[in-house]
């Protein structure tokens, strides 16, 4: 699949990006990440994390945050996402919380602070639910969470764990594990 975009700026922006799914997990999972290699170069990934549906009842969710460095606009990367989410099955049809066989969110886009183009940045579910903040906490463990005076470590030390359940499983990506 190829994606085209048109660079905004010389200067590269640090952008989280959190994947979720609960329909064919792995092999979504695999392929966003594929996409997401494809159409924004490198990738550094978290672990990989069950967890239990949050707002419906349903199958458990396979959960990763990836943060790319890119040049692209907000405007430029929310049609690749929602692109990757199309060629992998989404059902836009269906309930605000329900299964989903891909869901990619831009959770941060540098240190912007605010809604734009109908984003919300940083998004609020980041510190919300543990399958965000924890493999934030692993990926970017020493940034500051725009907006809020704490890094993401911080945020996930403070979290009550008993709140939402999860746990790393083994996820393998173009021959290394995500751990």
């Amino acid at each position: 699949m190829t994606h085209t975009s048109r660079p905004t700026d010389a200067t590269p922006t640090v952008v989280a990006l959190s994947l979720g799914s609960n329909i064919n997990r792995y092999r979504h999972l695999g392929q966003a990440l594929d996409a997401l290699a494809d159409a924004f170069g490198q990738l550094r990934c978290s672990p990989v994390y069950e967890s239990e549906s949050v707002g419906f009842d349903g199958s458990n969710f396979l959960n990763s945050v990836v943060v790319i460095n890119t040049t692209f606009g907000l405007e430029d990367i929310s049609p690749i996402l929602k692109q990757i989410e199309d060629d992998n099955g989404r059902d836009r049809n269906g309930p605000k919380f329900g299964p989903r066989t891909l869901d990619i969110d831009v959770l941060t886009y540098g240190d912007r602070v605010g809604d734009y183009q109908g984003i919300e940045l940083p998004r609020q579910e980041t510190a919300r639910n543990a399958f965000v903040l924890k493999p934030m906490a692993d990926t970017l463990p020493d940034t500051l969470m725009p907006g809020s005076g704490l890094t993401y470590a911080e945020l996930w030390a403070q979290y009550p764990k008993e709140k939402q359940k999860l746990w790393a499983v083994p996820f393998e990506w173009r021959g290394r594990v995500l751990s």
